[in-house]
């Protein structure tokens, strides 16, 4: 397979390792804004033919498409923020080349009731376009990183293999991490974590459809495995409430992120600042979106893990029925961060989101996940991903849960 990655971040990074000593895998092209941050990436992997580099702007439809087609590009993998997506998945459509993202196109409130209505939901702009993608035979395969992604192949397992009827899928997600030396250090993308946690969350309700409510919302207190421990969850705008739906026949679906009330409070304070904001704004004579001042000040995530330590998890709670009985089960990946940065040199939250998009690119090589269109992971078999996973130094577990 021959893929074109746009985006040498943390994830970009991480994603190429994890590719490196994959058979299927002929060559991959480290596309970035940033030349030099491309070339220190291809240096580590020490593979110039295998990886070769190139200068991209991510919102350059054109240049990606001459870009695709000089590499004859099978796959293009946008591991950029997700405000770039619109013109990633137009470009992959006019080079012809299938596609694959770890977050879909954004999301816009609903101009007049932001809490009760949903406006331009995540992934509008991209399922929109389905009927065209499957008319040329390409495919584009949205929110394949771990949240979206690994946990929208656990609810299609569980509604596949463990369940009969499914009353709530609803992903959970916490971790214990500590990041030494800093007040306020996301461990991910501080542009998508303001845009996802400040954003009205989603909820699905079979007869109701999609519906928004209040951020940090409906607060539980949810058991984390393996040491984690109990964790208070809020809701929080996310793409498997979006998928889930179209593909799986279920009551409800949710997300809900053990943020904590520190982290909560200082997102509440970028926004009563206006900081959140993605409009750019004059200052001094100079324009600049204050989410990107905000960005730029604090630390990269890829380059907190010698500073982080404790483990994080992902995963997606189902409760149901099977043979006629209550049943609530959670499959979940806990990735701890020691571990993570000896096997592939990235912190935890990066590793475990850059290996899923690895698995399913080796499946689509392997023609195992083949299809046409725009869909999510709920539209392919979970069983082989989940077989791999182990491989891939990132096995899953299935936790059996009281039943409520």
């Amino acid at each position: 397979m021959q893929v074109l990655l746009i985006g040498v971040g943390g994830v970009g990074e991480a994603i190429a390792a994890l590719a490196k000593p994959r058979p299927w895998l002929k060559q991959m092209v480290l596309a970035d804004y940033d030349l030099t941050r491309a070339q220190e990436v291809q240096k580590k992997l020490g593979a110039p033919k295998k990886f070769p580099v190139a200068q991209i702007d991510a919102g350059d439809r054109a240049a990606i498409v001459q870009l695709a087609r000089k590499h004859n590009a099978d796959l293009i993998m946008n591991a950029v923020d997700p405000s770039f997506n619109e013109a990633i998945f137009d470009a992959a459509f006019d080079a012809g080349t299938h596609y694959m993202d770890m977050a879909m196109s954004l999301s816009t409130p609903h101009p007049k009731k932001p809490f009760e209505k949903t406006g331009v939901k995540l992934g509008d702009y991209q399922f929109a376009r389905a009927d065209a993608w499957h008319k040329k035979g390409i495919l584009a395969l949205l929110g394949m990183g771990v949240e979206p992604g690994l946990s929208d192949v656990f609810a299609k397992y569980a509604a596949q293999e463990l369940f009969d009827t499914i009353d709530e899928i609803g992903v959970r997600d916490g971790a214990n991490l500590v990041v030494r030396g800093y007040a306020f250090a996301p461990t991910f993308s501080i542009w998508t974590t303001i845009e996802e946690c400040l954003n009205p969350p989603v909820i699905w309700e079979k007869g109701r459809g999609w519906y928004t409510t209040e951020p940090f919302s409906e607060p539980e207190v949810f058991d984390f495995p393996e040491g984690i421990g109990p964790r208070e969850c809020v809701n929080v705008e996310h793409e498997e409430v979006l998928l889930a739906p179209r593909y799986l026949d279920c009551q409800r679906v949710t997300f809900k992120y053990g943020l904590g009330d520190e982290f909560i409070s200082y997102l509440k304070m970028l926004h009563a600042l206006g900081l959140d904001n993605k409009q750019k704004i004059r200052v001094k004579g100079v324009e600049v979106a204050p989410r990107d001042v905000v960005a730029a000040c604090l630390p990269n995530p890829a380059t907190l893990g010698n500073k982080m330590s404790g483990k994080t998890c992902a995963g997606t709670f189902v409760t149901g029925t099977k043979n006629g009985k209550r049943r609530a089960v959670y499959l979940y990946q806990v990735a701890d961060n020691k571990t993570c940065l000896k096997k592939i040199g990235s912190q935890a939250v990066v590793a475990q989101t850059a290996f899923n998009p690895v698995i399913a690119m080796e499946l689509l090589a392997e023609g195992i996940w083949r299809g046409t269109g725009v869909h999510g992971p709920e539209a392919f078999d979970p069983r082989p991903f989940l077989k791999r996973m182990r491989g891939y130094g990132f096995p899953y577990k299935i936790q059996e849960r009281s039943v409520m």
